[in-house]
């Protein structure tokens, strides 16, 4: 079922994860995509993987901070495939982490620039050529951190990410009539290096999954799913939301 034939479509933090699930999924779907990371080795590696399974896909490595690389992964779109109709901001961090009252302004802020600065920039560039041709989908990477509740000393990660589901209602609003949807998927854990990485043990990572109602963490290709639907025409009537992919953490914690 190629639910996204002829789209066109860039993937940020496409390397591993989330990203890289939802990456392949899209190409499965029929998109041509433009993946970014900063790893080139492995956006390289994913590149190949797609192609190898029949898809199309071009790699432009750069950092999510830098404005010019959206301007480049952008271009690679128009360059590449001739038009934008889907972008999924993706990229982010936990930032720096701990009791609030020891987090150092450089921490906090670089978190803020990577999970919701960056995002905007991303947007600014993605929406101005999606316009072009009378529309697209924008979706961000979110979480129910900050949303729906929190955990103590995650404050920078808290408030990024909890900023962009404030500019995804805002930019739906703004670009609504000129036919671009913006959304917002907000994971629980998911089972990624990231998730490994900071919950390093198999007690913690029991700890964590008994808080979700499903009594597991999710894994990434469940997360590309909801993207995949949030990116295609099925949700044509869908814009300014903020869609949790949680596992029923939201609801049951316990």
């Amino acid at each position: 079922m190629d639910r996204l034939n002829n789209k066109v479509a860039i993937v940020t933090g496409a390397s591993s994860g989330i990203g890289r699930e939802t990456a392949k999924l899209f190409a499965a779907e029929g998109a041509r995509v433009v993946v970014g990371a900063r790893r080139q080795a492995e956006l390289d590696s994913l590149v190949a993987e797609i192609a190898a399974a029949g898809g199309q896909a071009v790699a432009v490595a750069g950092d999510v901070q830098d404005e010019h690389f959206h301007e480049a992964l952008v271009a690679a779109a128009v360059a590449n495939y001739g038009r934008l109709d889907i972008a999924f901001n993706n990229a982010g961090t936990l930032g720096e982490g701990g009791p609030s009252t020891g987090v150092s302004k450089a921490g906090f802020a670089e978190t803020v620039a990577i999970n919701l600065t960056a995002s905007f920039l991303a947007a600014k560039h993605q929406i101005a050529e999606m316009v072009k041709h009378g529309g697209g989908s924008v979706i961000f990477t979110s979480t129910f951190v900050g949303y729906t509740f929190a955990f103590p000393g995650v404050a920078a990660y808290a408030a990024s990410k909890s900023g962009l589901i404030g500019l995804t209602q805002a930019l739906a609003a703004e670009f609504g009539s000129q036919g671009v949807r913006v959304n917002a998927v907000l994971p629980g854990a998911v089972e990624t290096a990231m998730f490994r990485e900071h919950n390093d043990s198999a007690d913690k990572q029991d700890a964590l999954a008994s808080l979700h109602a499903l009594k597991r963490v999710g894994q990434p290709a469940e997360v590309a799913h909801s993207v995949l639907y949030l990116a295609s025409d099925d949700a044509s009537f869908v814009t300014g939301t903020a869609s949790l992919v949680d596992g029923g953490i939201s609801v049951a914690r316990g």
